[in-house]
């Protein structure tokens, strides 16, 4: 992507990128008391205009987090709209952005405060994964996934990632892509920073929300796209061992967007090559979140 960000919101004010900061002892910092959102737009190829993917589902995912951790007079939903659409606006990107739109504590204190509270809305260019295409080659993590009642994944908290942080660092240390967790009884939950679907007998499958995962609006997507598509879908508690005997495995987000797993443990996932099923929700979700199909514009918000 050829374009840059210059300009990031801060608590509602444009200022230069490089000028947002917060006190280094700030409770967001020091103890981790921040929500944020991951969010894109996408630009349509023929109209050249940008829209947001599913910006509201974004906003009452952000207030359900503003809500568990306490924060003091958080921001309206009216505000973080219209400070993800101000960020976009002010930076004008000729391409795809990917918007980090976060609230933290600002001020000093201890583990138990909670204001006041400031946030930063970023629009910024993001490179699409190679492995898209390719294919990803991951490892069952030795560590296990947080569970509900110690730090909840539904809760899309800043801390939440140093767990996924250190399952990832080790699992690149021993040659992979990228790893996934289990819960705490054995079973599937989901990458470090993206939700995990299976393919097993034509049956699109995916761990269910009490498998300590994050309640994802891609997954979400991803369920809706493949009923559309007339292809079963099941929400459930998925074993390890499926991994290895599953034709297909592929994981989303907004982030890693929808790619292929092609090995698990490095034993292959049917073919060892993005399965046909795969790449079918992922030319579906392509024309979804750019708006070249007339299906659900209601998950589109136009830039302007």
């Amino acid at each position: 992507m050829a374009w840059t960000a210059h300009t990031i919101i801060q608590n509602g004010r444009a200022i230069p990128f490089e000028d947002a900061k917060v006190h280094a002892l700030s409770v967001g910092l020091a103890y981790g008391a921040a929500v944020f959102e991951g969010i894109r737009a996408y630009m349509n190829p023929s109209t050249k205009r940008l829209s947001v993917f599913r910006l509201e589902e974004h906003l009452a995912r952000l207030d359900q987090g503003m809500k568990f951790m306490r924060f003091d007079s958080p921001p309206s939903r009216d505000t973080m709209r219209q400070g993800v659409l101000d960020s976009i606006r002010a930076n004008a990107p000729d391409d795809d952005c990917y918007i980090r739109l976060q609230v933290h504590i600002e001020a000093r204190g201890n583990q138990s405060t909670t204001g006041p509270v400031g946030w930063v809305c970023a629009a910024i260019p993001r490179e699409r994964s190679t492995k898209r295409e390719s294919g990803i080659a991951a490892c069952v993590s030795s560590w296990t996934r947080i569970a509900d009642n110690t730090m909840p994944a539904r809760i899309k908290a800043t801390a939440n990632y140093h767990a996924g942080r250190i399952a990832t660092l080790q699992a690149r240390a021993d040659g992979y892509d990228m790893p996934i967790l289990l819960t705490r009884d054995g079973k599937v939950s989901e990458t470090a920073a993206a939700c995990l679907f299976l393919v097993r007998d034509g049956v699109v499958i995916t761990p269910t929300r009490d498998s300590d995962i994050l309640e994802s609006v891609t997954r979400d997507t991803v369920l809706a796209l493949a009923a559309e598509h007339g292809l079963p879908v099941q929400e459930r508690r998925a074993d390890r061992t499926e991994l290895y005997v599953a034709d297909e495995v592929f994981l989303c987000g907004t982030g890693q967007e929808l790619a292929p797993i092609t090995s698990v443990d490095r034993l292959p996932v049917g073919s060892g090559k993005p399965g046909p099923i795969t790449m079918r929700l992922q030319q579906a979700y392509e024309s979804v979140v750019r708006g070249t199909t007339d299906a659900h514009a209601e998950w589109r918000t136009p830039v302007g």
